[in-house]
């Protein structure tokens, strides 16, 4: 396993992103500290709900394309951006089997990664299995290259950054891509904000609970005094930007110290403090933000109901 993040990088970067997203107008938190043991439990459960689509539909496409991926690109290696448990990635090894022969995911969190790659390797004795600890959006350059690379980045993440940002990452993903290379991008699409919303604030609460995760991370980790129960959730159309926005929104006027930080933040009643955003997309859209980056759209394909996307994008010569 290679590391080029450790848990004081970890440290440095909650610091920063907490005192300039609450200290700025409006407060904004990234979305990345949900994760922790509790959060990426919380964002399991979340995959199960009726209301929460978008992993079925992923996987959906997955089962039905799988084969048409292998063909179109024959991946000798699968780099996994975010990987995650790699539950859905199982369909793509399965499919690349007669050409693949490295499996490379990435994430923040090493334990968590470790245990799925060696479970893959594990069920998979003929492939090399190399996990990597870094962060995506900073790390890419260092990243294993290698000939005909599938970089698969899955479940909607993209939309979680703002379009500059998208724009950026997928330009910085680019210049390490050579010919033969493809990446494999999960988007979600555009459709009524009403379902947009449930998916975001399911009846349950159980949504509520991982937004508010980020409160419970910020007081273990910077001696924070949260009253986590003042906070609630809210998740909201974004109808002008195309994009859902979670927000946490203060029940009374309240002040919050931040011990790790020498910092003491007031929060008005009813003050909003946004801590995701998650865009959705028309093909128009993935088609111009891609070729921005200097990727050609190769293939674009969606579940039956229309609801998510796979796109397979080559880097333009």
């Amino acid at each position: 396993m290679d590391q080029f993040l450790t848990a004081d990088d970890l440290a440095k970067s909650l610091r920063a992103d907490v005192r300039e997203g609450l200290t700025g107008t409006p407060k904004t938190l990234p979305p990345k500290w949900f994760y922790d043991e509790r959060g990426s439990g919380l964002f399991e459960e979340i995959t199960r709900l009726e209301e929460y689509y978008p992993t079925r539909r992923e996987r959906e496409i997955l089962l039905a394309r799988a084969p048409e991926i292998a063909a179109a690109t024959g991946a000798r290696t699968l780099l996994e951006l975010g990987a995650g448990s790699g539950e859905k990635t199982r369909v793509l090894l399965d499919a690349l089997g007669a050409t693949l022969e490295a499996y490379v995911p990435v994430d923040v969190s090493g334990d968590f990664l470790a245990d799925a790659a060696g479970q893959i390797a594990a069920d998979h004795p003929g492939l090399a299995v190399r996990a990597v600890v870094a962060d995506y959006e900073q790390h890419l350059h260092l990243l294993p290259s290698g000939e005909r690379r599938l970089v698969a980045f899955l479940g909607g993440t993209i939309g979680n950054m703002a379009p500059a940002a998208r724009v950026g990452f997928l330009g910085g993903l680019r210049a390490t891509m050579g010919p033969g290379d493809a990446l494999l991008l999960g988007a979600d699409l555009v459709k009524a904000p009403e379902r947009l919303v449930r998916a975001y604030d399911d009846g349950s609460g159980v949504t509520a609970e991982f937004n508010r995760n980020v409160l419970h991370v910020i007081n273990r980790e910077l001696d924070a005094d949260f009253d986590v129960a003042s906070f609630e959730h809210l998740a909201v159309w974004n109808a002008a930007e195309e994009w859902i926005e979670m927000r946490l929104r203060s029940t009374r006027a309240q002040t919050v110290r931040v011990g790790g930080l020498e910092l003491e933040i007031d929060f008005a009643e009813g003050e909003e403090t946004r801590t995701e955003i998650s865009a959705k997309f028309r093909r128009e859209r993935l088609e111009a933000e891609l070729g921005a980056a200097g990727l050609d759209l190769a293939e674009l394909w969606t579940d039956e109901a229309g609801d998510f996307s796979l796109t397979l994008a080559t880097p333009r010569p």
